[in-house]
């Protein structure tokens, strides 16, 4: 599958869905993010039941300050609408295919109970 832009507007319902969604924030003026690019475009045709998703911040300026990114480019994980990673910078190949096989490996039940846990020390 290539990958899919996103925008303020379908940023929402693209992480919320089922099944695992990574996001690449990025800018065109950023070195590391045009060298991390063609790795992530990689990944996304070799792994089409992932959807790849890519995130303009200059373009998406709003959902980018919602988002905190403070430096690009910034990955992040989401599986059945659950933020189960986020890191910046640029991954190497073999680090990415590491992430998404951690990330394929998740015991969701496992991690809805300690996202409930920690809300709830929050609150």
């Amino acid at each position: 599958m290539a990958t899919v832009d996103v925008t303020e507007k379908d940023f929402e319902s693209t992480v919320s869905a089922e099944g695992i969604v990574l996001v690449d924030a990025w800018a065109d003026w950023c070195g590391p993010c045009k060298r991390f690019a063609p790795v992530y475009d990689a990944a996304s045709e070799k792994h089409e039941n992932i959807t790849f998703a890519k995130l303009d911040t200059e373009a998406n300026q709003g959902l980018s300050a919602a988002l905190q990114i403070q430096s690009i480019p910034t990955l992040m994980a989401f599986r059945d609408g659950v933020m189960v990673f986020r890191q910046a910078g640029a991954l190497p190949p073999a680090a990415l295919e590491d992430l998404i096989g951690q990330v394929e490996g998740l015991d969701m039940d496992e991690v809805r109970k300690q996202v409930a846990a920690q809300q709830a020390q929050q609150s």
